[in-house]
């Protein structure tokens, strides 16, 4: 059984939240105190966090931040603040998705049994490890971790989704549409930048582990990854 750890300071919200969790046979935990986001989530061992923008004393941003240096679980924003740079600061704090309030509890609901399957899926549970290479950049998809020349470093969800995406077509495009269409279920209520913030992030993370400008634009249609002459084994 799924835990699901919701940050949320509106008690009606949060209990609703809980009910519904408790009908479609998920356990649930409320935060109790805002002040001890990250110890709770700890000791909960939470496998999905749904959590609020505006929170006593620290915000959701900087909450979804320390939860991200423990875990890569999947993170989803349920907030009233529904402008765009919000939903940007999100996913570039390491939220995987974004929900505006008011929202219906069935679509808070298929997105939440989405992200589980993305994240704990047929594949999380295979006995043999897949393991994608170009060059010297390995990624373990069922892990969340890429590699380069023997350093490595964690990846969201959709990070790892985006860059195992690219590199089952290492050398030629991906479209835009086809990355929306793997990322997210139904990715007509994503915002177009949101796919830009992703990219963004994943080449900062290949560029620390030192195999950087692997991700080149296509432009007026995607992405690509491709194999740079250093990267060669």
């Amino acid at each position: 059984m799924h835990k699901i750890f919701i940050v949320e300071d509106d008690s009606k919200i949060s209990n609703l939240l809980h009910s519904y969790m408790s009908k479609y046979g998920f356990e649930a935990r409320e935060a109790a105190d805002f002040n001890q986001v990250l110890e709770e989530f700890r000791q909960y061992g939470a496998d999905l966090v749904l959590l609020d923008i505006n929170l006593p004393k620290y915000d959701g941003f900087y909450w979804c931040r320390q939860i991200r240096t423990h875990s890569n679980c999947p993170i989803l924003f349920i907030s009233a603040r529904d402008n765009q740079m919000d939903q940007v600061m999100a996913l570039e704090n390491g939220a995987d998705d974004y929900i505006t309030k008011p929202f219906h509890y069935e679509v808070v609901m298929a997105k939440i049994k989405s992200q589980l399957r993305r994240a704990y899926g047929a594949y999380a549970s295979s006995q043999v490890e897949r393991k994608l290479e170009s060059g010297e950049l390995i990624l373990y998809p069922e892990r969340y971790i890429v590699s380069y020349a023997g350093q490595g470093t964690e990846l969201t969800v959709k990070e790892s989704q985006l860059l195992e995406a690219l590199m089952l077509k290492e050398g030629r495009a991906v479209s835009r549409e086809k990355l929306l269409d793997l990322m997210w279920e139904d990715h007509h209520f994503i915002d177009d930048n949101t796919l830009n913030v992703y990219i963004t992030r994943l080449r900062k993370k290949l560029k620390e582990l030192g195999s950087e400008d692997r991700v080149e634009t296509v432009r007026g249609v995607g992405y690509k990854l491709v194999l740079r002459r250093g990267d060669l084994q």
